[in-house]
């Protein structure tokens, strides 16, 4: 177990791992402080040996680190990708390809709905995973042997974790289902944020398109502000205050510094400024343009009870074939089909469909029912 510390090593193990058919991949980071995740940790292992790369150490050059996470000749083993993939193509801008995720893949094999790393090593390997280091500063240094030891044993467990995970999907036929998932965590788009929706974020109950426009407005401006800082968005204003703001609409810097929640002497600044702007903005937008408010779905008191039924039928479904209910549906989906037999939801898509999306269907028009058989709930398709 080896910490790397140099642009050399670092090189120099990514050229060992040619011919690796596959990698386990781990970070360490922090991001209270950051807008961006500040990487400050790398754990790779491989057949034969584990390291951990210090992506803070004086002249240290990541581009053979890079470049191995975009070497599609080997798999990048990961187990709850999302964060670690945000940051590697924040750095790179590229994704680790091609690439698994355990917590997915567990999933799909039944463990339950976004299962934590160290119940599934304490059931597929039998171990236990010491977490006492678990909420180190990871970005102060020098490390411990200590710390260095509990960041590698991640990956090396994650390593069996995969090889057991990988041979059930392939004796279940599920591989595909996999494969759709991880479409959506290797698609640049899901890392991207458009400035122009970070409004969706917030929290509101006004439904005015003028208000909705000078929220947009303002969030927009918030959101490139943070960036371009690099600064977590509650750094520049809490989301509370967005909200005030667009509610109040303030014109001059006497009408903002009146506002409760904008910091006391900043109206005349250039966070002042840059406020005003932002709601003028938003103002002067034209009606056509103004932000419609989210839809919610309402439904009709008789429809409530079917929504019921489909929780018991994805529930049934989730059990019998042992796949996460999360994975095939969530509670606005059972909605969406409940109004609609159209509704555009994964459910009623692909592999979700032929599990569930059919039979939900069936469900709703009367042609499936339900009944409980020796404390099991059963499927019945009347004649």
């Amino acid at each position: 177990m080896t910490l790397l510390e140099n642009t050399e090593s670092l090189a120099a193990f990514c050229q060992d791992t040619k011919g690796e058919p596959y990698i386990a991949v781990d970070t360490e980071f922090i991001r209270d402080k950051t807008y961006y995740s500040q990487l400050c940790l790398v754990q790779i292992a491989t057949e034969n040996q584990a390291v951990a790369i210090d992506t803070l150490a004086p002249g240290m050059n990541l581009s053979p680190l890079y470049a191995l996470m975009a070497d599609t000749g080997m798999l990048k083993v990961f187990h709850a990708a999302r964060q670690d993939v945000e940051i590697f193509f924040h750095l790179s801008g590229r994704i680790p390809a091609p690439l698994f995720d355990t917590q997915v893949a567990a999933m799909v094999c039944g463990f339950g709905d976004s299962v934590g790393f160290e119940p599934i090593v304490a059931k597929l390997v039998g171990a236990h995973i010491d977490k006492s280091q678990r909420f180190t500063d990871w970005s102060r240094r020098p490390l411990r042997r200590k710390q260095i030891d509990y960041a590698l044993a991640d990956v090396i467990h994650l390593r069996p974790v995969y090889e057991k995970i990988a041979a059930r999907l392939h004796e279940s036929e599920r591989e595909g289902w996999l494969e759709e998932e991880m479409a959506v965590i290797t698609d640049p788009g899901s890392y991207e944020v458009d400035l122009r929706e970070s409004w969706r974020r917030l929290k509101f109950r006004n439904a005015k398109p003028r208000f909705l426009a000078i929220l947009q407005e303002l969030a927009a401006w918030r959101e490139e502000e943070a960036r371009s800082r690099n600064v977590p968005r509650n750094h520049v204003l809490r989301d509370d205050v967005l909200v005030e703001l667009a509610s109040l609409a303030p014109q001059t810097e006497q009408e903002l510094d009146h506002g409760r929640g904008f910091p006391r002497k900043q109206a005349g600044t250039s966070l002042g400024r840059a406020v005003l702007a932002a709601v003028a903005r938003g103002k002067t937008r034209n009606p056509e343009d103004c932000p419609q408010p989210p839809v919610k779905l309402h439904l009709s008191p008789g429809l409530k009870p079917v929504v019921e039924l489909l929780k018991v039928l994805l529930k049934t479904k989730s059990e019998v074939h042992g796949v996460a209910q999360k994975l095939i549906a969530n509670s606005t989906d059972l909605e969406m089909i409940a109004a609609d037999e159209q509704a555009d939801v994964p459910a009623l898509h692909g592999w979700r469909r032929e599990l569930f999306g059919d039979d939900a269907l069936a469900l709703k028009r009367g042609e499936l029912a339900l009944t409980a058989v020796k404390n099991q709930v059963k499927l019945v398709r009347p004649s």
